[in-house]
């Protein structure tokens, strides 16, 4: 059995290598010709570093993933504590820790894994066909690729997701945009095994520690789209939207490279369905495009790979049968995942502000129990528990 793998990001390629260890040649098959993560890092919360022990993918996290043990917040103006408590209740109660990492050594990682000379380049998707016998895909270079079975990887704005649905679904503006990048660890900022979040007036900085003696940094602020920001004026506009806050907040805008610090538009698309037709399925960012307000984004991308491989590998009535029973896991759980991003996202970002000031106010009396009973939930909500 021969698999197409449409998209080498960390959804394909978990998919891919899910598939080999069940004995499915795959040919993956990548539209740009150098990838260039979106986004500077990537937090993989236990039930994706589950996904990947199970991939065989583990020591990857392990090596290249931060040593987050504590959590805080911080009230972003005057830089007051908030809450800080330990992971390591959580940890011990779903089995595994979570891994902050850099997305480009990520990618890079599981690339040699599963052997970046497999990978073709420069292929991007302009035609698919299926019949019974197998699925037929073209190329805008004028090649074709035929398989019994295509897996589309390829991101939030998927060439073969029209395919599976019937149209296009727009992607929805969450309301706020982004800026995200590297920079040396500074414990004067904040410490270097700590996630630490300051927060007020419906935004967000937020550092997380990953290999190497860097914090992943972000900033959040709901603006309108389409505003005329690049990184000629990103120091000077996050010195504007953040003037007045603590001291940390001043130099850590002070220190980051505006060359090397991504400013993202978030979006998101409305929960979908189906994620399979025939012999084609959706998985990642195809197939659900979530906001990161809650981290599951790539961790999602992994389940579904373990869940797709588990399908192949354990049913025997044919490809468009355990594609449907793929199917039939991974919707409830996407759609939970979207939604529940989403109403993360309004609350942290000031939609509705009696609700943004409500959380304000629990994170005072916040001793930990809440938020790990919400990250425990979501973690254990995985398949593999």
């Amino acid at each position: 059995m021969k698999a197409l793998i449409i998209g080498a990001g960390i959804g394909g390629l978990s998919a891919a290598v899910a598939l080999r260890n069940i004995g499915i040649d795959c040919e993956v098959y990548e539209a740009v010709e150098h990838i260039r993560p979106v986004g500077a890092a990537i937090s993989v919360w236990s039930n994706g570093v589950k996904c990947m022990n199970y991939l065989g993918m583990g020591e990857i996290m392990r090596r290249h993933g931060g040593p987050m043990r504590y959590v805080a917040y911080r009230d972003g103006l005057s830089g007051a504590d908030l809450t800080r408590f330990s992971l390591e209740p959580l940890v011990a109660s779903v089995g595994e820790r979570p891994y902050p990492v850099a997305r480009a050594l990520l990618q890079a990682e599981m690339l040699d894994f599963w052997g970046r000379e497999r990978v073709q380049f420069g292929k991007r998707v302009n035609h698919v066909e299926a019949d019974a016998r197998g699925v037929s895909v073209g190329f805008t270079d004028g090649g074709q690729a035929r398989g019994d079975l295509l897996i589309a990887a390829d991101g939030t704005h998927s060439a073969v997701r029209p395919y599976v649905l019937g149209y296009s679904p727009a992607r929805r503006y969450a309301g706020y945009v982004n800026w995200n990048g590297l920079v040396t660890i500074d414990e004067s900022i904040a410490p270097a095994d700590q996630w630490t979040t300051f927060v007020g007036e419906g935004k967000r900085v937020s550092l997380m520690p990953v290999a190497d003696g860097r914090f992943y940094f972000f900033f959040d602020v709901p603006l309108p789209q389409g505003l005329p920001e690049d990184r000629d004026t990103l120091r000077g506009d996050l010195q504007r939207y953040f003037a007045g806050w603590d001291e940390r907040v001043q130099r850590l805008i002070a220190r980051l490279d505006p060359q090397t610090t991504n400013r993202i538009e978030i979006h998101d698309i409305e929960p979908f369905g189906p994620l399979a037709r025939g012999r084609v399925a959706l998985l990642g960012d195809a197939a659900h495009s979530t906001t990161p307000d809650i981290g599951q984004g790539g961790c999602a991308a992994m389940e579904d790979a373990v869940v797709l491989g588990i399908a192949l590998g354990s049913h025997s009535l044919g490809v468009e049968d355990a594609l449907r029973r793929y199917q039939e896991r991974r919707l409830p759980r996407v759609t939970e995942l979207v939604l529940k991003a989403r109403k993360r996202c309004d609350i942290t970002h000031g939609k509705s502000w009696p609700l943004t000031q409500a959380w304000y106010d629990e994170l005072k009396t916040e001793t930990g129990e809440g938020i790990l009973a919400g990250l425990q939930t979501t973690i254990t909500g995985g398949p593999l528990g």
